[in-house]
């Protein structure tokens, strides 16, 4: 068997690397979080033809970021992994706080314990684990979706213009050797990080404070009587500050080492410090604790410093124009990693633009639709931006902050990626009607909550219906009225629902696939019949015709939804966008079906 003809390549010899495509309808630039979940959501449509090209000779395997919001692993469960994930991940649950001890501030002593996620803000926990093991679970969804989707590894960009045609953009791309080639693209995307050349060739620059503060972090295996070890911890001491952060896996940790201030315009390298200098640093820091470091995973020094572009995309805020090239994660935003926000919004930007692209590829919408990306995702870097000054700045002051612990506890919702708030627009309705059912904000996160599903009375959570898929979820909250009275007003809104549902979606495929409708009835499931309501709840579907019977649930007599989410005894309907935002709130009832057939209209293209 011969092989290696055209040079050494990883992997298995017998499968022959794939080849680059010249032309496809999305390239996506980069396999850092950001990229690789915007390819997950993309491999799930087969019509769509996508590239991923990535500079590394491979997959991820150490180091990076490593913590997982709340809201990311609600995420994860739209892309059937995040019970993969929480089975591996450390669970943080508590976050302690260590500062100068007041009978001898040589040492430190712990002042606080706080619980890390308030009751009720998501039933997802924040968790630990490896960025390269995150990449590994988008990856295995690529690999086994319709299109087997698969990087192509040892390519990066560099250069993109944008010129005429159906496949309007070029990216210029180079192997190791220096061998170049073009891809003509529909769209294209720019998750390759800090130094990214798409947003170079953007000419877009990155503005904000010139990193001035550097911080060691490390991978450990060490034997320590530092009590907290394992809970994430933030010690702040007269030798400085360290953040522990518990890794996956029992036994590995995670410190963050404040280095100290640097002079203006100076950066320092792995090789000036040492690792010998982080670890005795962090020593002690520990003090009068004892940190025995046996083995170093891996390890890496920052600089402290928060950067956000203007645009995300290549129309620089031109009302009139329609994107073809977008950024997105660290190559629009960069901040610290200590707040560990970083992953997690840059997989949140991903998430906005997939369905986006997507939407337009298919035909579902307009182009004018991706125009709302860089809209909705700038203000949230800034956000982080502003965040992420103030956090760095007390971790990095010295000695005792009573009041840092209570700074810490106000920004929980915000580090647990709950807190995203789009305004209003042609996605968000204006909140006239919030009423409805005050406990979903329109423009946030639609907040999950318990049900029981009707045909097969399990129990789970109503949020877990969302798939990566592109559709909008349409949720009937009925009111008391028995679901088996054709008047009753689901049924009636069902009924008045039949024929805008029906424009929207393309002939030949399922009737949920762009605006999937789902019932929640305030009754027990054991007193609904569940063949009696709306065959709109019933639909038919895949080539057999075959009922879907996982659209209706009932209440969860110990978690009624209707009492924890706020929903009005008359009833409403609650649409959510596909990824997961809330868009409008209607009354239950089919006059108000020609106001959601408005809303819908503004953002989905009639199909028949």
């Amino acid at each position: 068997m011969q092989f290696y003809l055209d040079g050494y390549v990883t992997g298995d010899p017998e499968v022959a690397p794939a080849v680059l495509p010249a032309e496809v309808d999305v390239l996506v630039v980069g396999t850092g979080p950001a990229g690789v979940v915007l390819a997950a959501q993309l491999a799930t449509h087969p019509e769509i033809r996508t590239a991923v090209v990535e500079r590394r000779d491979g997959p991820l395997q150490l180091g990076h970021a490593d913590g997982v919001a709340c809201r990311s692993v609600e995420m994860f469960a739209t892309f059937g992994v995040a019970e993969r994930l929480l089975r591996e991940a450390y669970w943080v649950n508590e976050t302690t706080f260590w500062t100068p001890s007041a009978s001898d501030p040589a040492t430190i002593e712990r002042t606080d314990r706080i619980q890390d996620v308030e009751d009720g803000l998501s039933e997802m926990p924040h968790v630990i684990v490896n960025q390269a093991r995150i990449h590994q679970y988008l990856l295995d969804v690529m690999a086994d979706a319709p299109t087997r989707l698969r990087p192509h590894y040892g390519w990066r960009a560099v250069d993109v213009q944008v010129g005429e045609g159906d496949h309007p953009v070029v990216a210029t791309l180079e192997d190791a050797a220096g061998a170049r080639r073009t891809v003509r693209a529909k769209y294209v995307v720019g998750c390759d990080g800090a130094r990214s050349a798409v947003r170079e060739a953007l000419g877009l620059r990155m503005v904000g404070d010139v990193a001035n503060h550097a911080w060691g972090v490390l991978d450990v295996l060490a034997v320590t009587d530092f009590p907290d070890i394992r809970l994430k911890s933030i010690i702040r001491s007269q030798a400085g500050s360290i953040i522990c952060i518990p890794r996956e896996g029992g036994y590995l940790v995670r410190l963050y080492v404040d280095l100290g201030d640097l002079d203006p315009g100076r950066h320092l390298t792995k090789d000036e410090v040492g690792l010998d200098r982080v670890i005795a640093k962090a020593q002690a820091i520990l003090h009068p604790y004892a940190l025995d470091v046996r083995s170093v995973a891996w390890w890496s020094i920052y600089e402290v410093g928060q950067r956000v572009t203007n645009f995300f995309d290549d129309t620089r805020g031109d009302p009139e124009r329609d994107p073809r090239v977008f950024i997105a994660g660290d190559a629009c935003h960069t901040h610290s990693a200590k707040a560990g926000q970083g992953m997690n919004v840059s997989m949140a930007d991903a998430f906005n633009l997939g369905w986006k692209l997507v939407s337009v590829l298919t035909g579902r919408a307009a182009p004018s639709l991706l125009r709302t990306y860089s809209g909705e995702r700038r203000p949230i870097a800034q956000e982080l931006i502003d965040f992420d000054r103030e956090f760095a700045a007390r971790m990095s002051a010295k000695g005792d902050d009573a009041e840092y612990s209570h700074y810490f506890a106000r920004q929980l919702r915000f580090t647990a990626g709950v807190s995203t708030l789009y305004p209003p627009s042609e996605l968000v309705a204006a909140g006239a009607r919030q009423g409805l059912a005050t406990g979903f904000g329109l423009g946030m996160r639609f907040h999950t909550a318990p049900v029981v599903r009707l045909y097969d009375a399990r129990r789970l959570e109503l949020g877990h219906c969302h798939r990566a898929d592109a559709a909008w979820r349409l949720y009937l909250f009925a009111d008391a009225a028995d679901p088996a009275d054709p008047d009753a007003p689901v049924n009636r809104v069902c009924a008045a629902l039949e024929p805008v549902l029906a424009r929207f979606t393309p002939a030949g495929l399922d009737p949920d696939a762009v605006v999937d409708v789902r019932a929640v009835f305030a009754q027990g499931h054991r007193t609904v019949d569940p063949t009696a309501p709306h065959a709109l709840l019933r639909p038919a579907k895949g080539r057999y015709g075959l009922q879907d019977h996982e659209k209706m649930f009932c209440v969860d007599p110990a978690a009624d939804i209707y009492a924890a989410r706020g929903i009005a005894p008359e009833g409403c309907m609650v649409l959510v966008r596909p990824d997961q935002f809330v868009a409008h709130l209607l009354p239950l009832d089919p006059d108000a079906v020609a106001e959601l057939d408005a809303f819908l209209s503004g953002v989905l293209l009639p199909q028949r």
